[in-house]
């Protein structure tokens, strides 16, 4: 996945590759093509495989070689392996298997590729604790007789050929098993996440990344009404992570899995989140309530997996071409929600706004990255000098309950767009050029030298981010990132005990280095003992998780986790904590910890794909 800037070396991208994919599969054109190959349907998860024999789901899955067009037919394709039902078309992902508890699955697995043995997994009873793995020869077919077991979100696959963990990637060949309950209604919708990829060059990494088959901008439109409660089940079936991002809303994580355990959570440990990650071949439960029309987006929040070059064959024209048409800056795992008005809904009356002005500006290159960009925040009647840059950009402070209108100032000589991660608010500020918005009244990308105000309504307290919603992989590795302290309200922030923590990464070293507060050495700190202290940290960065904890020498310290995402924590889900302490992409938590009397502490985060870390020292007096 080639980045929009010349800038980026190719070995930054292969790094994000690898370290998000793990193992991978020998992609097909390596495999005997038959002819013809016939088209790859796009598998909505609507329907439902097999037939019914009384208390016995029977089917026959059959997997070929076939023609995958994951934008459209007619357009761009690759030659994939993947599984039909027999007498049907082949798909992707593969197949729906869904059934009640109780049911027994009497599958056959046909192979019929000439010269790949392949390797099938999941086809036995959940829970189960081990990774199985049953080889079919070229040819061959195996039947696999299961009793389904315990309710919940699974997946199957097949893997064809060997594994080449460096240039190749191949998870077209899985789908959902899903296990209802007796008394469930079976009314939620199933995504799949597939992904095939290859090394084109030492230049070029060519790719599909795809949601129920299809790359954004082909993705299915989910309609939601205003006050709908929407279930929606995903599977991973992917080597990769994504975290998954909601635009405008909270939604509740009802169940985990991993693909062979699914566990779904107590009432009193549910987390509200508007970014959980999923790892290679897991599953998620998820319920949320949209509370606003609009059109919206859930997305994963990995830059490689959303940019233009996330499809086959990438759009030319470059940034300024591409940024007021949402079907053309992003692509990949993006889906779409139009949310419509209830009958006799109506947007809550607003009160005045406070106004503040944040200019987007370009100052002299430092470090890795590709530019220095920055947000500044005017404090004043006069604006600040045009190359001056913050990094991160200025932390926005603001109260629960107070409307405020941000005017967002693009000085830079090409568009840009500001998203306002975890804030809900409409859809028309939400920051997605060429789709935040209801139906043609969408908001453009920021020209140069112009301004769009974001009306922001403020729901919650807590802990969340800003950053550039165009161009992600310049724009957001050169600085267009800040942090977001919300404050009950008339609460005033006070810096001595509340300590933010934004990581970013800086540009194109390979692979690229964490900054925290924009710098590779953060400052010490200086901190009171007897009062507690909020510690706040913010991943933004294009790809990777990183894992703060506490220590004192070598003795990992307890601290309270109290927050994340933005959302206080449950009293139940309230606990101490002995890092490390993942935090993916998109993400944000919060700590607190009083300390019990002077000594010397250090924050320490590592970060993930790397093995150095950031040291923030602190001083207890």
């Amino acid at each position: 996945m080639v980045p929009v800037a010349s800038s980026v070396s190719r070995r930054w991208i292969v790094w994000g590759v690898c370290l998000l994919s793990g193992p991978t599969a020998i992609a097909s054109r390596d495999a005997a093509l038959p002819a013809p190959l016939r088209a790859v349907q796009a598998n909505d998860n609507r329907g439902v495989a097999g037939v019914r024999r009384g208390d016995t789901l029977v089917a026959t899955l059959r997997l070929e070689m076939a023609r995958w067009y994951p934008d459209s037919l007619g357009g761009p394709y690759v030659d994939v392996a993947a599984f039909a039902e027999e007498g049907q078309a082949p798909q992707i992902p593969a197949p729906l298997l869904r059934v009640r508890e109780g049911t027994t699955l009497d599958v056959t697995i046909v192979n019929t590729l000439p010269d790949s043995t392949i390797w099938v997994h999941g086809m036995g009873t959940r829970p189960t604790s081990s990774v199985d793995s049953v080889g079919i020869a070229p040819g061959g077919s195996r039947r696999f007789v299961f009793a389904a077991g315990t309710p919940g979100t699974y997946t199957y696959w097949a893997w064809p050929g060997t594994v080449n963990h460096d240039v190749r990637e191949r998870e077209t060949a899985g789908g959902a098993l899903v296990i209802d309950s007796l008394g469930a209604s079976g009314s939620d919708r199933v995504f799949v996440m597939n992904i095939w990829g290859e090394t084109v060059d030492s230049t070029r990494y060519r790719n599909a990344l795809a949601i129920n088959g299809r790359s954004w901008p082909y993705t299915e439109r989910v309609g939601a009404m205003v006050g709908d409660t929407v279930r929606w089940r995903w599977v991973n079936a992917t080597v990769r992570g994504h975290p998954m991002h909601l635009h405008g809303f909270y939604y509740r994580v009802d169940a985990r899995g991993n693909g062979r355990v699914d566990s779904t959570y107590a009432a009193d440990r549910r987390r509200m989140v508007v970014t959980e990650p999923m790892s290679a071949f897991s599953t998620m439960a998820m319920t949320w309530v949209p509370e606003r029309d609009g059109n919206w987006l859930y997305h994963c929040h990995i830059g490689f997996h959303v940019v233009p070059e996330a499809r086959l064959d990438p759009p030319t024209g470059g940034h300024l071409a591409l940024s007021h048409d949402a079907g053309t800056h992003m692509a990949g795992l993006v889906l779409g929600v139009a949310v419509r008005p209830s009958p006799g809904w109506k947007e809550p009356p607003r009160g005045r706004a406070r106004q503040l002005r944040l200019l987007v500006q370009e100052g002299v290159r430092r470090r890795r990255a590709p530019r220095s960009l920055g947000y500044v925040l005017q404090g004043d009647g006069r604006p600040p000098a045009p190359d001056s840059v913050e990094l991160p950009g200025t932390p926005l402070v603001l109260h629960v309950g107070e409307p405020t209108d941000i005017t967002v100032v693009n000085r830079l000589r090409e568009g840009t767009a500001v998203h306002w991660h975890g804030i809900e608010l409409e859809s028309y500020s939400d920051g997605v050029a060429g789709w935040s918005g209801v139906g043609a009244g969408v908001a453009p990308a920021i020209a140069p030298s112009d301004s769009f105000t974001a009306r922001l309504t403020l729901r919650r307290p807590g802990t969340f981010m800003y950053h550039t919603h165009l161009n992600d992989l310049e724009q957001l590795t050169s600085g267009l990132y800040g942090a977001i302290i919300v404050l009950p309200s008339g609460e005033r922030y006070d810096p001595e005990t509340d300590h933010v923590f934004v990581g970013g990464w800086d540009g194109g070293e390979d692979p690229p280095q964490l900054v925290l507060n924009g710098d590779s050495l953060p400052r010490p700190l200086q901190l009171r003992a007897g009062v507690t202290h909020r510690f706040r940290f913010v991943n933004i960065g294009v790809a990777a998780g990183f894992a703060p904890r506490l220590m004192r020498d070598s003795t990992v310290v307890a601290w309270r986790n109290v927050a994340f995402d933005g959302a206080d924590l449950a009293a139940s889900q309230v606990r101490e904590y002995r890092g490390p302490f993942r935090l993916d992409v998109g993400q944000t938590v919060d700590f607190e910890w009083m300390p019990p009397g002077p000594g010397d502490y250090t924050i320490v985060i590592n970060s993930a794909g790397r093995r150095d870390y950031r040291r923030v020292p602190l001083t207890v007096r």
